[in-house]
């Protein structure tokens, strides 16, 4: 107990002893000690059932405390419920004072926040940015249906999703449907979500000026690379001995420059579709393929085995995934050191889907640099990939394939050891095979 709660208290000792010795010494006078020591006791209890009678009203009625100015155990409780009001009346000041600040922060900022009941999906709260992008006003909008007051966004479903739900990477406004929405849910708590809506309409643009100047670019080179390309092979080196090697090495990077054109067309191409026309891809030749490719591209320096444990066909594009596979299976051959291992299996997996795999026994990757693999011509060794001849586009085109298929590319790398690039495909993707009695067996190799 602190130092002036102790003396306060032994005050309060001194006074109710002082009493009791009062009334027994005004007993003694009167002939009634008993008597008059019982009424005295009876009216100190009377005045202590009313001190505490008082602290009760007043802590029900929720009256602010008047500072205490005597010096009894009574009065420090009313200087300690005192200043406990005014510290609660302080931080809930500064609480208030806090969350006006952060509502208005909130309410300031110029994405779209709206606070969604998780339970019943109805609108808390919106800031004003709501208003402009969303359409959402103040008050009607307040308890409303989110599905019902977005439409005809397909909310629904996504918001069902819950912390599932994968963020809308373009969607309309439904005030204006020329403006292009980013849409996020991030559940905040165990009963409300966060929707936030961002407005990306310039960013897509830019991108898409981006992507157009690509493809104009990349279309406008092919006619003179074409000129540059013939006139280098009417020179024959055997009449101009002197300028052998410089004529090689413009022959191996006019080629090289025609594959990054080529590639960069390919790129654009992708990026301008939202869908590919869908059909069944046999997969049986299509990994028969693959292996004839591999087998030619490694020209008998590696051992190439593909190997078909699926049993099933996919949806899609037989083009565009030839592509996305030829590209995985041509770069493990690439950097692969020659006598070294590349395995193609095609399998099931456990959610009902399918996954084809490439492994190789080649250089490795750090693991720095895999989330950077897909970036348009990111490279872990710049020297070596040019000296294999790489454009620094494949990883990006297949990774735009196999978005279009809803699929994903997954990397597990170790360095000296090799790497296994894995395209998993949805149980969707999925298509039973038909039997072919004239289909080749898929597995084998060669040797070197």
């Amino acid at each position: 107990m602190p130092p002036h709660l102790r003396a306060a208290w032994r005050r309060t000792l001194a006074v109710l002893a002082a009493l009791l010795a009062g009334a027994v010494l005004a007993g003694l006078l009167v002939g009634q000690v008993g008597w008059v020591l019982a009424a005295t006791a009876l009216g100190v209890l009377a005045w202590h059932y009313w001190r505490l009678r008082r602290v009760l009203l007043g802590l029900t009625a929720r009256r602010r405390w008047e500072p205490a100015h005597g010096t009894g155990a009574w009065n420090e409780l009313d200087h300690l419920l005192h200043r406990s009001q005014s510290e609660m009346r302080a931080r809930k000041r500064r609480l208030l004072d806090m969350l006006r600040a952060y509502r208005a922060a909130a309410a300031a900022l110029p994405d779209a926040v709206v606070v969604v009941d998780r339970n019943t999906q109805r609108t808390i709260w919106f800031n004003r940015a709501a208003t402009d992008l969303l359409g959402l006003r103040h008050p009607r909008d307040l308890g409303a249906s989110v599905v019902d007051r977005l439409q005809p966004l397909p909310l629904a479903r996504w918001l069902a999703s819950g912390r599932n739900a994968e963020p809308m990477l373009d969607a309309p406004s439904p005030v204006d449907d020329r403006v292009r929405l980013n849409l996020r849910l991030i559940p905040y708590s165990d009963d409300y979500w966060l929707l936030v809506a961002r407005d990306v309409s310039k960013l897509l643009r830019l991108e898409q000026m981006r992507r157009d100047f690509v493809a104009n670019v990349s279309h406008e080179l092919r006619t003179p690379l074409t000129v540059v390309h013939g006139y280098l092979d009417m020179l024959d080196p055997t009449d101009f001995p002197q300028w052998q090697p410089m004529l090689a090495e413009m022959q191996k990077q006019s080629q090289r420059m025609t594959r990054l054109v080529e590639d960069l067309l390919t790129l654009s191409r992708l990026e301008s579709r939202d869908s590919l026309p869908e059909e069944t891809v046999a997969m049986a030749p299509m990994l028969a393929t693959l292996r004839r490719e591999a087998e030619a591209y490694s020209q008998g320096r590696h051992a190439v085995e593909v190997h078909d444990h699926a049993g099933c066909d996919l949806l899609g594009s037989t083009q565009e995934l030839h592509s996305a596979f030829s590209n995985l299976v041509t770069n493990a051959i690439r950097y692969t050191p020659a006598g070294g291992r590349v395995d193609v299996e095609f399998s099931r997996t456990p959610d009902g889907g399918a996954m084809l795999a490439v492994r190789d026994t080649g250089y490795g990757i750090p693991e720095t640099h895999i989330p950077r693999l897909t970036e348009r011509f990111y490279r872990v060794s710049s020297s070596r990939s040019r000296e294999s001849g790489g454009t620094g586009l494949g990883l990006s085109i297949v990774k735009h394939v196999l978005g279009l298929h809803q699929a994903r590319l997954s990397i597990e790398s170790t360095v000296g050891q090799g790497s296994v690039f894995a395209v998993h495909f949805g149980p969707e993707r999925v298509q039973v095979r038909e039997a072919d009695p004239l289909a080749l067996p898929v597995a084998g190799g060669t040797g070197h």
